[in-house]
């Protein structure tokens, strides 16, 4: 049954607010405990503990997801443990509540952006879901920078506190959006990349026979493309501050924006493209754009140039937000896996933006920064080689013949 259009628009705005609701947090966080008159140490602690139980939940988040049967239910839990940890941060600044409120919501984050994956596979099939992943990376894109400056205008004008409480106030929309999308046009099976609209007549298939090895080249490279890229864009902020310490702020906020423009611009021609041509092109377009964004940095410094040169970071968000999702469910169609194996990867993920900062860190302190960038290129590019010489083609051979008739 094909989804009804409100169950599709309720999709796009549930992606929408999901994203304001998660910009509420990250720096916003430090700035608020900073304000508290909480010591560095202190806020660290509780980032860093927030970011093991976010690295740790991903396996276990996405084998609850293939065990519900209803991952409208899932999400709306998830957004709802979202908008408590907020009201804890904002009535109770003080340590142990910080630090459970930050725990909780990474464990519910873990949760939410595989519930959306799933409900958006659930819906559409696999047939459809390139588009529809690059439409909920354009919703989220515009919700994340449109929350992103309305959220810091709250903070100026009223006080940090006010940030969270408009994020738990967001739980409402939220709900609202998710409840019209109708439950009874999920496909729970469909939904965890089992048959459709059929009930198994066997359980999932065990973890071990999803480990092949297009999944163990895909996982290598998003780790590698992710150790490369985290550290990037803090680095680059630094070296802007250093050459223009008057118009720093300004200059990275562009930076910030810039890519989400064009996450919100191309996601949905990605996810046509990806159907069209296949996922390899789309998926080396997206890795080769991280080495060049390397080596510019390094060898580039008019500060407004480097502005410029960070747009190349939207291609490969736009990229791997329709990328991730859709190769993982190529990967693994027919074995009601879908969310456990988008945990994993999102385990390696983890594992890389972890690494990154270190690295380039070291690499900068010891060596400059020009050095950590064309390192950083280096690894982009062992991840865009692994992948060209590699990765297999996941695109279904039943969807070739109806690509050819997909507007571009």
């Amino acid at each position: 049954m094909a989804p009804s259009r409100r169950s599709l628009r309720g999709l796009d705005w549930f992606a929408f607010f999901v994203a304001d609701v998660q910009t509420g947090f990250g720096p916003f966080v430090s700035v608020y405990l900073t304000a508290e008159k909480w010591t560095q140490v202190d806020i660290g602690l509780v980032l860093s503990v927030a970011g093991v139980v976010s690295l740790v939940g991903q396996i276990p988040a996405g084998r609850l997801l293939d065990a519900a049967r209803s991952e409208r239910l899932v999400a709306a839990v998830a957004v709802g443990l979202i908008s408590s940890s907020a009201i804890a941060y904002a009535g109770w600044p003080i340590f142990p509540i910080v630090l459970a409120a930050a725990c909780l919501h990474a464990a519910a984050s873990c949760l939410l952006g595989p519930a959306i994956a799933a409900i958006s596979l659930g819906l559409v099939g696999p047939r459809e879901v390139g588009e529809r992943f690059g439409r909920n990376a354009r919703f989220q894109s515009i919700g994340a920078g449109l929350s992103a400056a309305v959220m810091g205008a709250v903070g100026y004008f009223l006080e940090p506190r006010a940030v969270f409480l408009v994020t738990a106030a967001l739980l409402i929309p939220t709900w609202t959006a998710l409840r019209f999308i109708e439950p009874r046009e999920i496909d729970p099976e469909q939904a965890h990349g089992a048959s459709p609209r059929e009930p198994q007549d066997h359980p999932p298939v065990r973890f071990r026979s999803l480990v092949t090895k297009p999944l163990i080249v895909f996982g290598c490279a998003i780790l590698l493309f992710h150790l490369a890229n985290a550290a990037m864009l803090p680095l680059m902020g630094s070296v802007l501050t250093k050459r223009s310490s008057e118009w720093a702020t300004v200059l990275i906020a562009a930076c910030l924006v810039g890519p989400q423009l064009v996450v919100a611009l191309c996601s949905p021609w990605a996810g046509r493209q990806a159907q069209r041509l296949g996922r390899r092109p789309i998926l080396l377009a997206g890795l080769a754009a991280l080495p060049i964004r390397g080596v510019l940095f390094a060898t580039v410094s008019d500060p407004y140039l480097l502005v410029a040169v960070q747009l190349l970071d939207g291609i490969t968000a736009t990229v791997f937000s329709v990328m991730v999702p859709l190769t993982i469910a190529d990967l693994t169609r027919g074995t009601g896996r879908f969310n456990l194996t988008l945990g994993l990867v999102g385990t390696m993920m983890g594992v890389g933006a972890s690494l990154s900062p270190t690295l380039a860190g070291y690499i900068t302190d010891t060596f400059g920064s020009s050095t950590a960038f064309f390192t950083l290129a280096a690894i982009a590019l062992v991840g865009l080689t692994v992948v060209a010489l590699l990765m297999p083609e996941t695109r279904p051979r039943e969807q070739e013949p109806l690509n050819q008739d997909v507007r571009g």
